[in-house]
């Protein structure tokens, strides 16, 4: 695969200012974010706008990195922001223009301002990675890029987060967030894997997975929860009976797919024995309604994501096609009314 050559611009007003208001009082570093780039490819440019009167120590910090500082000074009757903005916006769509060979544009601000430079160079066939402080991030501005790093999730970061401005959370609020933050990036990955088998019969290999999953979520980041790397992450799934992983066309990056009679055959058994048990209980055929409520029950966890479906109906039509149950519209109840083929 060849090597990503990235271009990286800072609107460094935005982050530093950022650091120092929303992490704590940090002074701004640029180095969790030259070693974060530093995995992904070769940067082949690094300019920094801002007007350097201000940020005097940050300027010698900057030029040991060997980042090119754009100056942008205070004129009267002028905005220096809109001056800035325009500058690094202008610059960037000129090097993606002139310069083929660059693959990735690094844009380094919180700013919504930058949204329209983000789609033109995607549109001009560029990846493009956004980099922001998450308090002083615009909501519109992640979903826009094929990746979004927060600057205080990066290595070698430590925000100074004042106890005042945390949440009140008790021990029992904590242990109840952590297991649905791991069903949240598991469904979002099987979610994404199922999808991607349903489109078409060739193989997914994890790096084609990681990058699908980042189409739908710029901001995931398998480091943040805890691996050291995607591999890790599905290998944790394999263990846990969600996927299998099978040696792929390159070293090092495995097919990933679902297990053949693994969660997904225990699920549709557990569906079926409840559908016989509402059968047994009811004179009539038990609609699809409140059977989910009844499947989590009996299984303790259960979700159709988790397994790599879209949902709880997606779920009851693989079951029936794998002879566990059989569903029929019903006008009258408004309902699909549900079977077991197996109770």
């Amino acid at each position: 695969m060849d090597e990503e050559r990235i271009a990286l611009f800072l609107d460094y007003e935005n982050l530093a200012i950022g650091a120092r208001e929303d992490l704590g009082g940090i002074r701004f570093e640029f180095r969790p974010i030259s070693d974060a780039l530093a995995d992904r490819g070769r940067v082949v440019s690094r300019r920094a706008y801002a007007d350097w009167s201000m940020f005097d120590d940050d300027r010698r910090m900057l030029t040991r990195h060997q980042v090119e500082l754009i100056e942008i000074p205070q004129r009267m009757g002028a905005s220096r922001k809109n001056a800035a903005d325009i500058k690094m916006a202008v610059d960037a769509v000129e090097l993606a223009l002139e310069r083929d060979w660059v693959t990735t544009f690094v844009i380094c601000t919180g700013d919504s301002d930058f949204t329209p430079l983000v789609y033109k160079l995607r549109e001009l066939n560029k990846r493009v990675i956004g980099v922001g402080v998450k308090a002083s991030t615009s909501k519109m501005l992640p979903p826009a890029c094929d990746e979004f790093l927060f600057y205080e999730n990066l290595e070698g970061v430590d925000p100074r987060q004042q106890e005042s401005a945390s949440e009140p959370a008790g021990d029992d609020d904590g242990a109840d967030d952590e297991p649905q933050a791991e069903e949240d990036w598991m469904s979002l990955v099987t979610r994404t894997l199922g999808g991607m088998q349903t489109a078409s019969t060739e193989a997914v290999p994890a790096s084609t997975l990681k990058r699908a999953v980042l189409r739908k979520d710029s901001t995931f980041s398998e480091a943040d929860l805890g691996f050291r790397g995607f591999g890790e992450l599905i290998r944790h799934l394999e263990e846990r009976g969600v996927v299998t992983l099978a040696d792929g066309p390159a070293k090092g990056d495995p097919v990933v797919s679902f297990p053949e009679n693994g969660g997904d055959e225990s699920a549709f058994r557990v569906l079926s024995e409840v559908v016989a048990s509402a059968e047994a209980k009811s004179k009539d055929t038990p609609v699809l309604s409140g059977m989910k409520d009844l499947v989590r029950k009996r299984q303790s966890g259960f979700s159709e994501k988790k397994l790599g479906y879209g949902g709880f109906l997606q779920f009851i039509k693989a079951a029936q096609n794998r002879g566990w149950v059989s569903i029929d519209w019903d006008d009258e109840a408004g309902d699909y009314r549900i079977k077991s083929m197996r109770g």
